[in-house]
């Protein structure tokens, strides 16, 4: 506010300060420095949370401030180029252990009571040793028999021989005539005939004998016992032991119709049964000619040398090698899964994420061997794909072979 004073007639003009004036001031002064304050506050919020914050006017007092740069707002990315290496193809199944070739094994003869078992499962018995004796006291009494009827056949045909010798002697003399030559070389014929028959009869009671034992029919290793001591066999017995031929064994995996188009004779297979951590070397030596119309699966048999931990009957795994192929090979933190299947992430030549949908197929130290929906000259996600969205902008950060191998195996 201003006073005007006048003095001699001249106006003369006193600039004087109010109170009110020095208000005014004051508050301004205060104003501006409450407006640096916050300034500084946002200023440094700013930096706390590494964003960028723009001021900007053109008073006096007025301050521009920026923090970052357009180039850092691109989330960088770790990216690997897999490349394409050679792989072995391994096909992973199971399946049950069985004889290789097994062989039931019954009465052979006519039977009878079974008096003593000469081995248990688990044996191993070569080709004609008996696993059970039968009783043969009827049996015995008819081959003497048999050998006697022998005994009488040859006294006949000793009688027979004589008699006709003596005819021949006594028709020169005219004591005979040739009728009667010729009627006791008919006799002695018939003797020799008789004794060929009684001889005949005799061979096979013996051999009706020898097949009342149950024998092996080859060499191998008993799996099964299913008979007595007491126990009358017969025709309709049964199977009465199981063996297995040579003790070879295999095992039956269950194969997918793709798998077993890949799998020739002769592939070698790591076998390891259930229960233990023991492994066997095997070979595929069958490939099923049929595939199950139930389960859409055909087996495949692996032969196996015997060993104890190998068991009939048992379950066990298989990882068979079946060829090498040329596939990219990637970290388990690149792949993805949701409902559609497994992907990866990879950056485009203009920096833009796209999704690639994919097939994996075994493990190895190296990764998971990518089958298909990769060449190997993409640029891969490495890491935090789970926070990517396609069509989004990376800076890329490419990372060698080696450094993604070391930080897989924990280096």
């Amino acid at each position: 506010m201003k006073h005007e004073t006048k003095i001699s007639g001249e106006r003369i003009e006193t600039p004087v300060e109010s109170p009110l004036h020095d208000v005014e001031q004051d508050e301004l002064k205060g104003s501006s420095g409450r407006r640096n304050l916050i300034i500084a506050a946002i200023v440094a919020a700013a930096v706390i949370i590494g964003g960028i914050v723009y001021f900007s006017g053109t008073g006096a007092g007025e301050t521009s401030v920026a923090a970052g740069a357009d180039e850092g707002s691109s989330q960088a990315v770790t990216v690997v180029v897999p490349g394409s290496s050679t792989v072995e193809r391994v096909i992973n199944a199971t399946g049950t252990f069985a004889a290789r070739r097994e062989m039931p094994i019954g009465v052979a003869g006519e039977g009878g009571q079974v008096i003593r078992v000469l081995v248990e499962p688990g044996t191993w018995v070569k080709q004609g040793q008996a696993l059970a004796i039968i009783d043969k006291a009827v049996q015995n009494q008819q081959s003497r028999a048999l050998a006697a009827e022998i005994g009488v056949a040859e006294a006949d045909l000793q009688l027979a021989q004589n008699q006709l010798e003596r005819a021949k002697q006594l028709v020169g003399r005219g004591f005979i005539s040739q009728a009667d030559v010729d009627q006791r070389t008919a006799t002695r014929d018939q003797a020799i005939a008789r004794l060929e028959v009684a001889k005949a009869r005799l061979r096979e009671r013996q051999a009706a004998n020898a097949r009342l034992n149950i024998v092996a029919p080859a060499s191998g290793l008993v799996l099964e016992r299913n008979v007595e001591p007491g126990q009358v066999v017969g025709a309709g017995s049964g199977v009465l032991f199981r063996m297995a031929a040579g003790g070879e064994m295999e095992l039956r995996a269950q194969l997918s119709e793709s798998d077993l188009a890949g799998l020739s004779n002769g592939v070698t297979a790591k076998v390891t049964p259930t229960g233990t951590s023991k492994s066997f070397e095997g070979q595929v030596w069958q490939v099923a000619p049929i595939i199950s119309e139930q389960s859409r699966q055909g087996i495949a048999r692996i032969a196996l040398p015997y060993d104890p931990a190998i068991r009939p009957g048992g379950f066990g795994s298989v990882a068979i090698v079946s060829g090498a192929t040329d596939s990219p090979v990637l970290p388990e933190s690149a792949i993805q899964s949701d409902a559609k299947g497994a992907y990866v992430y990879i950056v485009s030549k203009d920096n833009k994420v796209e999704r690639r949908d994919i097939e994996t197929g075994g493990v190895n130290a190296s990764g998971i061997t990518v089958t298909s929906g990769l060449a190997g000259n993409e640029k891969v996600v490495l890491y935090a794909a789970g926070f990517l969205n396609p069509g989004e902008t990376v800076n890329p950060q490419v990372r060698g072979n080696e450094q993604v191998a070391s930080a897989g195996n924990g280096g």
